[in-house]
């Protein structure tokens, strides 16, 4: 190999690291683990974490990257050791970021790398990273806001579709199964498709399912285990504690939400809490039923939405309803479905509910 060929080799090494942090950055897993052999690995053995694959790295990816609130990643020179059609090297990193969630922080790290030479050019074969120094004090810098945020009067307008379709793909990554759906009576008939004949079936106090019809498919039809009649039926003061182990576990809970965000997370609100167990966990399946109107961008937006629309539409009808005013008691946020094929969201075009 001439000197040439040597320099060349480097050179595209270089580009290839800096590459892997320009998508890192831009938030483009696709191009990332286009970066990699198509059986190369990021392995982060300090979590421990490890992605072997394209489509891993890019599953994997998309659920870390929903999570961030910011992210900054600096790539700095290291060593390249040539040996023919491989090679050998270390990248030196620098990170900040902070998750929607609020955790923060500063590190320092070593990516140890293997590089393949290919048709396409120099890929990574491996890449695993090293944490070698790690700050997780409070960062007193902010992302500064692209754009004002939503207006109260646009959580009624429903999302365009390429929010909807950010949406779906931040839910999937995040383990929901996720379908779009042009309306309520397609969302109506696809209920009954994931819902088997006989299954005890509890449904959320929500205008979405009323308004679609789905509500009275569940509770006034002789296919499923009603839970909710059944509660009903039930003397409060007496029966409170077949009450609450009935509302926990059902076989099936079927409800909406408050807001879905782009970045993968639903958000309910209750007053008594009875309906939070079965939608955190409690329930074997869930089927959540989602109007367009109700995707926001972020965690932030999807808690104003609660309280800024949600809520007062809520009150009045309780109040109508019930005599009585309303209350955001209790918040459940599903950012992550960790059984695989429990949690289904319909994501309807229109706007439905509130």
């Amino acid at each position: 190999m001439n000197d040439f060929r040597a320099i060349a080799d480097r050179v595209e090494i270089e580009a290839l690291r800096g590459e892997f942090t320009d998508a890192a950055m831009m938030r483009d897993r696709p191009r990332l683990a286009s970066l990699f052999t198509p059986d190369g690995a990021l392995r982060i053995p300090d979590i421990p974490a490890e992605q072997i694959g394209r489509e891993e790295i890019i599953t994997g990816g998309e659920r870390l990257q929903s999570q961030w609130d910011f992210f900054v990643q600096n790539t700095h020179p290291g060593t390249i050791v040539l040996d023919g059609d491989t090679a050998t090297g270390r990248a030196y990193i620098q990170e900040l970021a902070r998750t929607l969630d609020g955790r923060q922080g500063l590190n320092y790290a070593v990516y140890h790398d293997r590089y393949q030479r290919t048709e396409e050019g120099w890929k990574f074969a491996e890449r695993v990273y090293e944490i070698r120094y790690l700050d997780t004090s409070p960062l007193a810098g902010a992302a500064p806001q692209a754009a004002p945020a939503a207006p109260a009067a646009s959580f009624a307008d429903p999302a365009s579709a390429e929010r909807l379709e950010r949406a779906a793909a931040a839910l999937r990554a995040n383990g929901f199964a996720a379908e779009i759906l042009d309306d309520a009576a397609a969302a109506r008939a696809r209920v009954r498709d994931l819902i088997p004949a006989g299954a005890g079936v509890l449904t959320g106090a929500s205008e979405t399912l009323r308004l679609s019809g789905i509500d009275d498919d569940i509770n006034t039809g002789d296919r499923y285990d009603a839970i909710r009649p059944r509660v009903l039926a039930i003397d409060r003061a007496t029966g409170a504690d077949e009450i609450r182990r009935l509302l926990a576990g059902p076989d099936v809970v079927v409800n909406s939400v408050a807001a879905v965000t782009e970045t993968g997370s639903l958000v309910l609100a209750s007053g008594s809490g009875s309906q939070l167990p079965a939608n955190a966990g409690g329930a074997a399946q869930a089927v959540w039923i989602v109007g367009a109107q109700k995707v926001v961008p972020d965690l932030g937006t999807a808690l104003r939405r609660v309280e800024e629309h949600a809520l007062p539409l809520e009150d009045a009808r309780a109040r109508a309803v019930y005599g009585s005013p309303s209350a955001v008691n209790r918040l459940l946020v599903l950012n992550a479905e960790p059984r695989p094929g429990r949690g289904t969201v319909l994501l309807i075009r229109e706007a439905i509910g509130y």
